[in-house]
C-alpha cells in the first residue's frame, strides 16, 4: 500500500509579517520550555495578526484580548498569544476583530493591537503559536529565524 497511502504534508502558515523564532528562544518559561504545548514565535514588523490556518474561533481572552484560540478545519488546536506580560494591560491597546464560534479563513486578522505602545511600556510582542491539541499528526518541520509573510510563508509542516 507504500506509495498510494502516504499523507500529503500540510502546513501553518505565517500569522504576521516579521522573523521566526525558536519556541525554545522565548523569553518566557512557560513557553520557552513547551509547558502549554510545542510551537513557533514571529517577532512582529506591526501590529496586526491573522489567522494561521482556516478553521474556527474557540476562545478568546475577553478581558485582555491579547489571545485567541483557533481549531483548525483537520482539528488541530492552536492558541495565538500576543507578546509577554500583555494580559496585565488588561485589552489596553488591543482590539479582536473576530468572535468565538467565527470561521475564519486563512489570513483573517484576529487582533490588532498598538505596537508603539507596547515598545514605549518596554513590552515585548513577541507572539507564540502554540499546539495545544496537536491531533494525530506528525509536525516535520519549524520553520525558524525567517522572514515571513502572511498566507504565504508557512511556519509548521505536518502530516
Amino acid at each position: 500500500m507504500g506509495f498510494f497511502s502516504r499523507k500529503k504534508t500540510k502546513a501553518i502558515y505565517a500569522f504576521a509579517n516579521g522573523k521566526t523564532v525558536d519556541i525554545k528562544n522565548v523569553p518566557d518559561e512557560v513557553f520557552a520550555t513547551k509547558m502549554m504545548g510545542d510551537g513557533i514565535a514571529i517577532i512582529p514588523q506591526e501590529g496586526k495578526i491573522y489567522a494561521p490556518i482556516s478553521g474556527n474561533v474557540k476562545m478568546i481572552m475577553e478581558n485582555s484580548q491579547h489571545a485567541v484560540g483557533l481549531v483548525s478545519e483537520d482539528d488541530i488546536e492552536i492558541l495565538i498569544h500576543v507578546g509577554l506580560d500583555t494580559v496585565n494591560l488588561n485589552g489596553e491597546g488591543f482590539e479582536t476583530h473576530v468572535k468565538v464560534g467565527d470561521h475564519v479563513e486563512k489570513g483573517t486578522l484576529l487582533i490588532s493591537y498598538d505596537k508603539e505602545s507596547l515598545n514605549n511600556k518596554d513590552i515585548n510582542d513577541i507572539t507564540m503559536l502554540v499546539l495545544t491539541d496537536p491531533g494525530h499528526y506528525q509536525y516535520t518541520k519549524f520553520y525558524t529565524d525567517m522572514a515571513v509573510k502572511i498566507k504565504e510563508s508557512p511556519i509548521i509542516e505536518y502530516k
